[in-house]
């Protein structure tokens, strides 16, 4: 037998920068990351490919919560070069109806960068920091911002290879935040001194573009850019040097990144000395962060953060009443 469904909501991009804030998606995260890992609940991606063409997809089920989904994106025979759309599916947990459809590109990069906060907010020591960024992209700057909330910023001093795109990162951080920021020539000179340390932009030829020899102690670092097997960010000796190292998805961060690879290759071991967000969040490691002087939150992004952030934009903006219902049903199978 089958019913029809009631009517799913549509959540914009444009919707979703206007209801989003940083504090709010950090909590959200937190009270999921703090709740033991649950089997199941947040699988590997999986992608399906012929040609240059290709689809991902994440799913993900939040212990708690009213929804559950995924996430798709996908690209055509033309490739990246044609754009790439993302979308989140959510589902009710208590009807099992779809319940709503958000553009996820945005969603993406807030998720990310709300993501490594928390865990910047576990790992930095909790006093005024000066932040060392490496790149001038989208998920550089969501990052910052997110940074701010959970933290202090004394001074933003910024390295990217193009120097336009960087003093025009350091002057908006500037207008935005009201933080001090500096563009500088190299990465060595933007790392020297800081506090934090945020690499966001792989090189071209995928070479490191963040060594260990660069780091003050007591560093804390955040590498977001290796995220598949091909991919370089960090060089090995930041692996070795680290004393901890946090991931959001320790089974894939540490087997399936391009970093953590061509650390294994060198011989450097660092799987005793890696745990889980969760860990961090919930504190069963808390010990082990104490005793580390540098501290390192290496992302590959997944499912469970898209899930966890939209379910909080999709309630927000209901309540603000910007949620477009869609004139289309579902038929439902009993």
């Amino acid at each position: 037998m089958t019913t029809l469904s009631n009517s799913p909501v549509f959540v914009s991009g444009e919707v979703v920068r206007q209801v989003f804030t940083w504090s709010e998606a950090i909590e959200s995260l937190r009270a999921t990351y703090r709740l033991p890992p649950q089997a199941g609940t947040s699988p590997p991606r999986t992608v399906a490919t012929v040609g240059k063409a290709w689809l991902r997809t994440l799913p993900a089920f939040p212990p708690t919560g009213r929804y559950f989904g995924a996430k798709l994106m996908g690209a055509g025979v033309q490739g990246v070069s044609a754009g790439v759309e993302y979308v989140i599916v959510l589902f009710d947990r208590e009807t099992s109806r779809i319940a709503a459809f958000l553009d996820a590109n945005a969603i993406t990069a807030f998720r990310t960068a709300a993501t490594s906060a928390l865990a910047l907010d576990g790992l930095a020591r909790a006093t005024p920091a000066r932040l060392a960024v490496l790149g001038s992209g989208l998920e550089a700057s969501n990052h910052v911002r997110a940074f701010a909330a959970v933290r202090k910023l004394t001074e933003v001093v910024v390295h990217s290879p193009t120097p336009e795109r960087r003093t025009a990162f350091a002057e908006a951080l500037t207008r935005d935040l009201g933080v001090p920021a500096r563009a500088v020539a190299s990465g060595e000179a933007a790392v020297d001194g800081a506090d934090i340390v945020l690499a966001a932009a792989r090189s071209q030829g995928e070479k490191p573009i963040l060594f260990g020899n660069w780091l003050q102690r007591h560093a804390t670092v955040v590498s977001i850019g290796s995220t598949i097997p091909q991919q370089r960010e960090i060089d090995a000796s930041v692996v070795e040097r680290s004393d901890l190292i946090i991931c959001d998805s320790l089974e894939e961060v540490l087997t399936e990144t391009g970093d953590m690879i061509a650390a294994e290759a060198a011989g450097i071991k660092f799987h005793a000395k890696s745990f889980s967000l969760n860990d961090l969040v919930s504190g069963s490691c808390e010990d082990r962060v104490r005793a580390a002087d540098i501290r390192m939150f290496k992302s590959v992004g997944g499912g469970l953060q898209d899930i966890v952030v939209a379910e909080l934009l999709v309630r927000k903006a209901l309540e603000a009443g910007l949620a477009t219902s869609l004139p289309i049903q579902f038929e439902s199978k009993r």
